[in-house]
């Protein structure tokens, strides 16, 4: 810092820390949360910071989260972009829109699109510092509307090559919400005894002797609590006497500190400064009458608040917060009252005063908090919404008012992704009203919001009992419980559990009638559940029937699109599924839809992998890790990361996939999630495979299977049965793998479809004795659907290559080996292309590696190749970041550092680089 560290005693590391960050020059951009107790620092560390950084000529922007407008969408955020709202028509058009509808300034009525937001705060804020560094400051981030939260989380977690530095403080040693993963955070602790003397001793009145002592020991290290009790000793030194020799808990001292203040001002100063803590914003106490500075002038000369050009602040948090519990109700209920009719112009705030000053029903105020509810669902802001709608409840003199709030309330708080208190107002609900039809669709919230809570078992009970009651008289929700439930299936992968689910469609089918033939059009969403519903309970059986009509629905217009297309993926229909779930993706990007894009991404993520577009798979799954912080969809984000780290094991970046593994361990129950299990053993066992651990390749691959062959998942086991017997040859465990692999396979359908036909053709012909393999390696090899798993088949080819080799049938298997090095060099696969060189060469084929530095793709990381290959297509730095949500400042340096690796001089030279990584020359 320019000026000497011991303005902030005690805080040397932290300040020279912040100095790293903040000195120029600014190449990249840094992110760090200041975390502690009420009263150790954050705030002045924050405003050291500040300081620094206009002293060294960054813009600086900030923003304070105040308690009273957690409930208010993206009132942090605006706090935070108010000095620079005119930048906002410069973004992209859908990018501006959407900051404008978050700001209740656009004349859309749609609510923005929660991601579109973040990408335009991300974009404004890489400009911004584009053309001056910038720091971002953000206090009390506890307090942020989970909106504004959001938008912030979102940026942070992008950020990398601007000149920008973002700091948030928050109370407690947890993140505030969406800052929970993998950001950089600075834990603040107490004082130490001498630091604590020291700022102790540099009060204006310090205290001496045995009043020193005491202080020092009630304070605890807390500056806060130093500076408040050194001023309490100085305007009373018989305060001493009366304290106990054992401290009280910090907070209560301090609350009891600045409440003794407080009732200590004139009326006057007492009721303006009431009126400040009820208003409890700067802008807000402007228009307030009786907030004069006259009237506060005793509280700041008494340092609990500040005046300053937007209105007065509270000298800390606690300060506002002690003041406002100090009155009784009566005297806070007017002051809400006179807040509320000063607000007018602003109902939002107008409503929520009010509601806050009323103790008994009513439906005038409950129909205002409705109506704030509606701005703020078009706003994005569904838990504040949720909130709007439970205190509309709340003062509902009907109970048929009361429980219809309550519901829609439960349905935003789904949104807002928060399954507990989805689960605290449907039961509500039940509790409240007897009438069947609001009972029935609470019954389904609660057993959605059971299934976000990661309780697979009960949530499956719920849903198959809902079923069980609706379908009589609300058959759309006894659907919609079903599909539910066989989702539950899917996950569980239980054998018992699928056959429940399956019983619950055909009890549907009995009262529906039987479903079209495959020859019928489709009958709509009710039959688009019902194949979810088989694929989810049976993916390899009776696929004569379920694939032509899968098929043929697909020719008509689908109500669900994100249903249909995650059920040809569990099919197999893999290039269909692509197809549809961006369909339904690009529907849910549209601006006013949230949240419901997590589970269509997971599902497109997978489907990618599975046909060979890996690029994309790892940018639908950061998007869907963004989507799973916003909306603590934790399975979400689980899916994400093993979909990240069996790219990782395939391209050979071995030092990502451990550490993906464990955080998908430590996310996910895997004792109830049990795809979640066999898709962890099958990527660890994958990524050993790849680097040559056969014997720890085995040992992980065969805790997919029982040694009677039960899978331990009806479907993700079955995908890795050919790299099963791929590690068991090497380690030698053929035999035992034999057997395992024949009796796995004698569990499904003897037509489970072409795919697991050929990984299991696969598997045999490696397990083989030599004179019968080659019937296993051929048969696939004659059906070109094969193709349609390109490393699958690679790998196949590979394999084949590799025995007619060792046959000594060279001519045979140089066209198998070529074709599988060249789908192994388009996708990244590195391990896997070394071996068929290796293959190639022990065939006498002189393999020339691609032009271009050594390694070429295979030396970049996974988001440079993803950079790089998008740029080698055409699309400029503006569309790969809106594709891949980064800013274009990080775009940009992405291709810089990539250049040098590549061997190339610049972008013109990308598209050469690309081609000959496609189609290698052997």
């Amino acid at each position: 810092m320019t000026r000497k560290d011991t303005t902030v005693i005690g805080r040397r590391e932290e300040l020279s820390l912040l100095r790293e960050l903040i000195a120029p020059p600014h190449k990249e951009s840094h992110v760090l949360l200041l975390l502690g107790d009420p009263g150790l620092g954050k705030t002045v560390l924050l405003a050291e910071a500040a300081r620094e950084a206009e002293a060294v000529g960054m813009r600086v922007l900030a923003t304070t989260g105040r308690e009273s407008e957690q409930d208010l969408a993206f009132a942090g955020l605006h706090q935070l972009l108010r000095p620079v709202l005119d930048r906002v028509a410069r973004l992209p058009t859908r990018q501006a829109e959407a900051l404008r509808g978050a700001f209740g300034l656009s004349d859309d009525p749609a609510p923005p699109d929660a991601l579109l937001t973040g990408i335009a705060v991300l974009t404004l804020l890489s400009e911004l510092s584009d053309e001056q560094p910038l720091l971002v400051t953000a206090d009390d981030a506890q307090w942020l509307d989970r909106a504004s939260l959001d938008a912030l989380a979102f940026a942070a977690r992008r950020l990398e090559s601007e000149q920008l530095v973002l700091l948030a403080g928050a109370r407690g040693n947890v993140p505030p919400a969406g800052f929970e993963r993998d950001l950089p955070q600075l834990l603040l602790r107490p004082l130490t005894r001498p630091d604590a003397g020291l700022l102790l001793d540099a009060q204006p009145r310090p205290p001496h002797g045995r009043l020193r002592e005491q202080v020092l020991a009630q304070a605890v290290g807390n500056p806060l609590a130093l500076i408040e009790l050194a001023r309490v000793i100085a305007t009373d030194p018989d305060a001493g006497r009366r304290w106990t020799a054992e401290p009280l808990p910090l907070t209560g001292q301090l609350t009891a500190l600045m409440a003794a203040q407080y009732v200590t001002l004139p009326p006057a100063a007492r009721s303006a400064l009431l009126l400040a803590a009820a208003a409890d914003s700067p802008d807000a106490t402007t228009a307030i009458p009786g907030l004069s500075a006259d009237a506060l002038a005793p509280a700041e000369a008494a340092g609990l608040i500040r005046l300053d050009t937007p209105g007065p602040r509270f000298a800390h948090p606690l300060t506002r917060s002690a003041v406002y519990h100090a009155a009784p109700f009566a005297e806070r209920a007017a002051a809400h009252r006179q807040v509320a009719d000063a607000l007018r112009d602003q109902p939002d705030r107008h409503a929520w005063h009010l509601a806050a000053a009323a103790l008994e029903p009513d439906e005038h105020l409950a129909a205002l908090l409705e109506d704030s509810a509606a701005q703020a669902q078009r706003r994005g802001g569904a838990a504040a919404a949720a909130r709007a709608l439970e205190r509309a409840a709340e003062l509902s003199p009907g109970e048929p008012d009361k429980a219809r709030r309550l519901l829609a309330a439960a349905e935003l708080a789904l949104a807002a992704g928060q399954a507990d208190w989805v689960r605290e107002l449907a039961g509500q609900v039940l509790t409240l009203t007897s009438d069947p039809d609001l009972r029935i669709a609470a019954r389904l919230d609660i057993g959605w919001s059971l299934l976000w809570s990661n309780r697979n078992a009960d949530a499956f009970d719920t849903l198959l009992s809902v079923a069980a009651e609706a379908s009589p008289r609300l058959p759309a929700i006894a659907w919609q419980a079903t599909w539910m439930a066989a989702t539950v299936a899917h996950q569980t992968g239980l054998p018992e559990v699928c056959a429940k689910a399956r019983a619950a469609l055909d009890a549907l089918d009995s009262r529906d009638g039987p479903p079209p033939s495959a020859e019928e059009r489709p009958a709509g969403r009710a039959d688009e559940y019902r194949i979810w519903i088989r694929a989810c309970t049976d993916p390899f059986g009776d696929r004569a029937d379920i694939v032509p009509r899968l098929r043929r629905a697909a020719g008509g217009s689908l109500s669900d699109p994100g249903t249909f297309g995650a059920a040809a993926w569990v099919l197999d229909e893999t290039e269909l599924a692509v197809r549809v779930l961006r369909e339904a993706l690009s529907r849910l990007r549209a601006p006013g839809v949230r949240g419901a894009s997590g589970g269509v991404l997971s599902a497109l993520q997978w489907a990618c992998v599975d046909s060979g577009r890996w690029d994309d798979a790892l940018a639908a799954a950061r998007e869907a890790g963004d989507i799973a912080a916003a909306y603590k969809m934790e399975t979400v984000a689980g899916s994400a990361d093993l979909t990240t780290a069996v790219v990782a094991a395939m391209r050979g970046d071995h030092d990502q996939v451990a550490p993906l593994l464990a955080r998908v361990r430590a996310a996910v129950d895997t004792s109830e999630y049990r795809g979640f299990a066999a898709r962890i053993w099958q990527t660890a066992g994958l990524a050993a495979l790849a680097q040559g651990n056969y014997v720890t390749a085995y040992a992980q691959l065969s805790r997919l299977f029982a040694a009677d062959g039960t899978p331990l998942h009806h479907h993700f086991s079955y995908l890795a049965v050919a790299d099963l017997a791929a590690a068991a040859v090497r380690a030698e465990r053929h035999l035992e793998a034999r057997t395992s692999v024949e009796r796995a396979l004698a569990r499904v359908d003897p037509a489970p479809g072409p795919r697991l036909e050929q990984l299991a053709a696969r598997a045999r012909g490696l397990l083989a004795e030599p004179d019968s393999a080659e019937a296993h390696f051929a048969a696939p090899m004659a059906d070109p659907t094969g193709d349609t798993w390109p490393f699958e088949r690679a790998q196949l080819q590979l394999d084949y290559g590799e025995w007619l080799r060792r046959q000594r049938r060279i001519n045979d298997a140089k066209p198998l080996l070529v074709t599988a090095l060249e789908t192994f060099r388009r996708l990244g696969a590195a391990p896997w292309t070394r071996r068929a060189e290796s293959e190639l060469r022990a065939c006498g084929v002189t393999v020339q590696a691609p032009q271009g530095a050594p390694g070429a793709l295979d030396g970049l990381t996974a988001q440079q190749r993803e950079i790089v290959i998008l740029a080698g297509h055409g699309l400029t730095n503006g569309e790969i970041a809106d594709r891949l949500f980064l800013s274009p400042r990080t775009v940009a340096s992405h291709l810089y550092r990539s250049y040098p690796k590549l061997g190339i001089a610049g972008r013109r030279q990308l598209r050469d680089i690309i081609d000959q990584q496609v189609t290698p020359r052997t």
